[in-house]
């Protein structure tokens, strides 16, 4: 009789109810059912067939707007942003120098793996969630759970962090104070606020609507990074490539929990130039990468999944690695690298760093308002995003249900405001200096499971219709967890430590609450509470 209710909480059933049904089971039965159910519970799959099924409930369906053109422009719009107006010329100065171009490389090279592995599961499992929704799949709720609360790590600290970051810009350019509320400690960065409040307005419009006003945005800004490759190549002196990789300098290396991973467990001197700066410069760099695994969140919103999110995601990755790289190697050639570092006062270098020393000073105008027009749509997208994965989340009962009711339009409106509030909160409220590389380390953690996922998935179910299949598998899922996993290694000790409290935090979560409130843990424990009474 055991092993008759494992295999019944443990196989993939196809109800659509939710409830779960009184049955009168004798006290020894209930003993047992219940132990089952926590010794099944952890690691429960949901299966790819039902997971497309209750795409169709009431009540929690998403509108199929979008195309492979749609999708490629949100995920351009949310790539590029804040690492190539910023993150780029303060790697160069202080941690690679002139080959800076490599760690872009080096980073998309790392994406491009994991790429071609969420272009499969998304054209397999066209399903809103993206990872989250991947892992439930393929290595049970647990991991889901976890995956999708790392998720939550990238996605919202990440559009608190450039949500703060536009309003600085905004703040550059108008001269806008801060408000102040209530307490004279508390103050309000009411530039984060506005754009936050404006953003979640689109996305609980519509997403077509969001998807056009992102184009518009996007094209600003690709322009404004086109501008800056063609005027900025006439700029460019062979001597500012020399060295090409300057010699380590050990008076900046990092010690304690300030330095790698890796630095702590091989006993490496720096991370600021020579090889070990390169690879520690592609860590950083990866930022500016972080977005386009966002266009597998919107798989149940598009109208080809199948054959459109494989080309969503690889468009976007070949259209911001090419524009990354162009201007990585015209920075570095405009100036040495040494005029890109950190001054002695914490201010950063930019891109308009490089244009005033060549005395191009109107470039620097066009610069900011390109800089505040991509920080604006990458807000959007990662809102977006973090909608998304707290829809597919809520449906499945490991946060309130309620939360996943979709409005006249077909979005998640409830959601949308409660990401906007927290969002807002966090952008306007706290520091978030210290924050980014916990966004890096989130993601690559994603990618990990991912990556993973996809062997297994051709593995347990080989029968699937894939409008996609990557290539050389296992041979390129496995140097794509490889990969994320070096990058990780190059992360500081501190953010480990940052992340293993958010890990333990989420755990805590899921087994306070979402364990119990799983809509397939009680589809599964009425359909073994059924095998028991018959």
């Amino acid at each position: 009789m055991l092993w008759r209710m494992v295999r019944a909480m443990s196989a993939a059933d196809g109800s659509n109810d939710n409830r779960v049904t009184r049955f009168a089971l004798r006290p020894h039965q209930a003993t047992v059912l219940g132990t089952v159910r926590i010794m099944a519970g952890r690691w429960r799959t949901k299966s790819v067939e039902q997971s497309i099924a209750d795409t169709d409930e009431p009540g929690t369906q998403l509108r199929r707007d979008l195309s492979w053109w749609h999708l490629a422009v949100f995920g351009v719009s949310v790539v590029i942003g804040a690492g190539i107006f910023t993150v780029t010329a303060a790697t160069a100065g202080d941690v690679t120098g002139p080959a800076i171009w490599i760690s872009f490389l080096i980073a998309a090279v790392t994406c491009g793996l994991a790429a071609l592995c969420y272009a499969e599961f998304a054209s397999t499992l066209p399903v809103a969630g993206s990872a989250y929704t991947f892992a439930y799949a393929t290595f049970g709720e647990l991991l889901a759970w976890t995956i999708g609360w790392n998720l939550v790590l990238e996605l919202a600290i990440g559009a608190a962090v450039v949500a703060k970051g536009w309003s600085s810009y905004l703040d550059t350019m108008v001269d806008l104070p801060n408000g102040t509320i209530a307490f004279e400690s508390i103050h309000i960065d009411w530039g984060a606020v506005f754009i936050v409040a404006l953003v979640a307005t689109l996305l609980a419009l519509g997403t077509k609507l969001s998807s056009h006003f992102s184009a518009v945005v996007t094209a600003i800004k690709v322009a404004v990074v086109v501008l800056v490759v063609v005027v900025g190549a006439f700029y460019i002196k062979p001597s500012n490539y020399s060295p090409f990789i300057p010699p380590p300098e050990t008076d900046h290396a990092g010690s304690g929990l300030d330095q790698s991973l890796l630095s702590m467990i091989t006993g490496a001197h720096t991370s600021h130039y020579g090889w070990y700066g390169v690879l520690a410069g592609a860590s950083i760099v990866f930022f500016a990468f972080i977005g386009f695994d966002i266009v597998a969140t919107m798989a149940e919103e598009t109208k080809h999944p199948h054959r459109d999110i494989p080309r969503g995601i690889l468009a976007t990755l070949g259209i911001v690695t090419l524009l990354y790289v162009a201007v990585s190697i015209v920075l570095s050639g405009m100036v040495s690298y040494t005029s890109l570092k950190t001054s002695p006062d914490g201010r950063h270098t930019n891109l308009a760093t490089a244009f005033k020393a060549n005395g191009v000073h109107w470039a620097s105008g066009v610069i900011s308002v390109g800089a505040l027009a991509g920080l604006t749509t990458v807000v959007m997208v990662l809102m977006l995003g973090q909608c998304r994965v707290l829809f597919a989340m809520s449906r499945d009962g490991l946060l309130p249900r309620p939360l996943a009711q979709t409005g006249r339009r077909g979005t998640p409106v409830r959601i949308t405001v409660l990401v906007a509030v927290l969002v807002a909160v966090a952008a306007s409220m706290f520091p978030m200096d210290k924050l980014e590389e916990m966004v890096n380390v989130g993601t690559l953690f994603a990618f990990v499971l991912v990556s993973a996922g996809v062997i297994v998935l051709r593995r347990s179910r080989p029968d699937l219709p894939r409008g996609f299949r990557a290539p050389w598998v296992p041979l390129l899922p496995i140097a794509s967890v490889c990969a994320c996993l070096w990058l990780m290694l190059n992360l500081t000790v501190v953010t480990w430590i940052r992340f293993g409290v958010w890990m333990v935090l989420g755990i805590l979560i899921y087994l306070g609450y979402g364990r119990r409130h799983s809509v397939l843990a009680n589809r599964r424990t009425e359909q073994a509470a059924r095998e028991v009474v018959s």
